[in-house]
């Protein structure tokens, strides 16, 4: 059995110590927070052993849960990969693209398992569309959230747009050629809001936007690729496939358009959504990259590239507000 020690127990925190708790194969043996507020709640609500430092903590498990604030991420990292410990990170991987570089080049080195927080590649919309082929040449992106302080350390991009870009970087398997991007700095001191364009040199392009200072929360993204359109709505769950109808192709609802070459059918397919919770998904996916000693889904490698871009984007964005 596994033995896991969690890393910051504020409202993340919490999420992943529920979670743990629901995974037969591992055993949670205390955590470790500064502030005494969230450790007298989990104490309260848990009855788990608080550990007065990482160093003991990290000599008692087997997996480092990292839910601390992403300025502690490359600390705890690091003291956790020297000592030859799994490690489980939330999103972003690091605070600074050195910080990222240095976690990235230890992990290789110690042969551990470690995995990033990226929970919308576990969300029922996204694994629905699993056995689909998804080749996007133009994607559209929209992620729009109510104010929350919790979140403003650090700059909406690395907040929720580093989510679509993962995906996006998961699903365009070409190098990045070109960034465009605007922001605006609202209630807080770094972008609250940010318009991207990303160009990739197969030809690829995305476009995203990322707000967290809306009235209404959305979390979509549209697929267009050859002869099909995708519709993914992370937020409620929705996922709905538009694409020239074929022999296999069946449940569906179809309708018929004239076009240049001929009548067409057309197949409106609604991809079976199987309700889980994402972060006990994530969770127990690394749990299993652990033990059959398989990749995990999202490694230090994607953690890395996401941060890339979403560091070129905010370079991007800085230098626009500068001129």
């Amino acid at each position: 059995m596994l033995k896991v020690g969690v890393f910051g127990v504020g409202h993340l925190g919490n999420f992943h110590l529920n979670n743990w708790k629901e995974i037969g194969s591992v055993k949670i043996i205390g955590f470790y927070d500064p502030s005494d507020e969230n450790s007298n709640a989990a104490i309260e609500k848990y009855g788990l052993k608080r550990f007065k430092n990482a160093a003991e903590l990290l000599d008692e498990c087997d997996v480092a849960d990292i839910v601390a604030p992403t300025t502690m991420h490359h600390e705890l990292c690091k003291m956790a990969i020297l000592k030859s410990k799994h490690v489980f990170v939330e999103k972003p991987l690091a605070n600074t693209m050195d910080e990222a570089r240095e976690i990235v080049k230890l992990t290789k080195e110690a042969n551990i398992k470690l995995q990033v927080g990226h929970v919308e590649r576990f969300n029922a919309a996204f694994l629905a569309l699993k056995d689909y082929s998804l080749k996007p040449m133009f994607i559209e992106v929209h992620r729009l959230a109510q104010f929350n302080p919790r979140g403003t350390d650090v700059s909406v991009i690395l907040d929720l747009m580093i989510h679509d870009i993962d995906i996006i970087l998961s699903l365009v398997q070409s190098n990045v050629k070109n960034v465009y991007a605007n922001g605006v700095n609202v209630l807080s001191d770094t972008p609250d809001i940010a318009n991207v364009r990303i160009e990739f040199d197969n030809g690829s392009v995305a476009n995203l936007t990322s707000s967290r200072i809306s009235m209404k929360k959305m979390r979509k993204m549209r697929l267009f690729q050859k002869d099909s359109y995708i519709s993914i709505d992370f937020l409620d769950k929705k996922t709905e496939v538009i694409k020239y109808k074929t022999p296999s192709d069946t449940n569906v609802f179809t309708f018929d358009i004239e076009t240049n070459t001929g009548k067409k059918t057309i197949a409106i397919a609604a991809p079976q959504i199987h309700e889980n919770n994402a972060i006990k998904e994530e969770l127990q996916s690394f749990v299993d990259s652990i033990t059959n000693d398989s990749p995990v889904v999202v490694s230090e490698i994607d953690g890395y590239r996401a941060m890339e871009v979403a560091h070129i984007i905010l370079e991007k964005i800085n230098r626009n507000q500068i001129n």
